[in-house]
């Protein structure tokens, strides 16, 4: 059965055809994070959201005018990579470009829950192509399975949009870690998921380039992926080659993520946007992590406010004052 989608984007087949195929755009849209190798042979690995990895290969690719490849999801039997196949071509006409794709090889449940899942994803493309910003993804909101991992692509999730609207004025502000600027923190963030991904038997590769949000969501996602493959109910070297709980390491990496998207967001004076479903699993994690980690990596637990929001209580505990408090 053959599914298919239709959208008008306001820009030319150059700028449409970006925005379907670079990692840095498809974040704006479709995914939160997105490994592309785009050639004919060429693999891609896109988190749609979190938890939902569809991935395929490059069947042929026309730049600026079409792309065909296989479709499927990691660890779906009845769906796997590959299995189906996604074609989308670009082509101009009156106002800006015409996109249109078509999705084969699916049964009639399939086609179903695959429409619905490109009927959202075309509204946010128009969004995108139309204003420069689709939001952030209700999809991705609250992830339905909560593990130490989902949670981490949540917080990515929640972390690119104030990665994306920082400024050079925010460079030196501070945050509420009190060694960090957010200059400081950007380069703690490239440390840590070295560090982190070590710990799950990956290298993960600062590309040194590009945007901020670029730069940590692809070291994000590198880091998120290695954990992905680890056994939790098992253990991995920690600090000094110490054996340590899987779970728990990939807990740090959850931990991580969100409190230093808060710190972030204060420091440059935006909101961060999370979930309480997330920010509940993540104080959750809180309370094996941060207690060993006081004095070290974190302060000791601080009142919060009155009126503090469950993200804010959730600093508190890690030691954190809101910047403007």
């Amino acid at each position: 059965m053959t599914y298919t989608k239709t959208a008008t984007l306001p820009v030319t087949p150059d700028e449409a055809f970006a925005l379907i195929t670079e990692p840095e755009r498809l974040r704006r849209w479709q995914t939160v994070s997105a490994y592309v190798d785009l050639r004919a042979g060429g693999e891609y690995r896109w988190t749609i959201t979190p938890g939902h990895v569809a991935a395929g290969t490059y069947r042929e690719v026309e730049p600026g005018r079409r792309i065909v490849f296989g479709w499927g999801w990691e660890g779906n039997d009845d769906l796997k990579p590959d299995a189906s196949t996604v074609t989308v071509t670009v082509e101009p006409v009156d106002g800006g470009t015409r996109v249109t794709l078509e999705h084969d090889g699916l049964t009639e449940e399939q086609a179903r829950m695959h429409a619905e899942g490109w009927d959202h994803y075309f509204e946010r493309l128009v969004a995108v192509a139309t204003t420069g910003d689709a939001g952030q993804d209700e999809w991705a909101w609250a992830p339905e399975a909560l593990t130490p991992v989902t949670a981490a692509d949540a917080a990515l999730a929640a972390f690119q949009p104030v990665l994306r609207n920082l400024t050079a004025d925010d460079r030196p502000k501070q945050t509420p870690c009190a060694d960090f600027t957010c200059h400081d923190l950007a380069e703690h963030l490239f440390t840590s998921l070295e560090q982190l991904g070590a710990m799950a038997g990956v290298t993960v590769t600062n590309p040194e380039q590009g945007s901020l949000e670029n730069r940590i969501s692809v070291m994000a996602a590198q880091t998120i992926d290695g954990w992905r493959a680890v056994d939790l109910d098992g253990t991995v070297p920690g600090p000094g080659g110490r054996e340590m709980p899987a779970a728990f390491g990939a807990g740090i990496l959850a931990v991580e993520l969100l409190l230093h998207a808060w710190d972030m967001a204060q420091g440059s004076g935006q909101v961060l946007r999370v979930s309480d479903e997330v920010v509940g699993y993540v104080a959750s994690l809180t309370e094996d992590i941060v207690p060993g980690g006081r004095g070290r990596s974190f302060a000791d637990e601080v009142a919060a406010l009155p009126d503090a929001t469950a993200l804010d209580r959730l600093a508190a505990f890690a030691g954190r004052t809101p910047v403007t408090a």
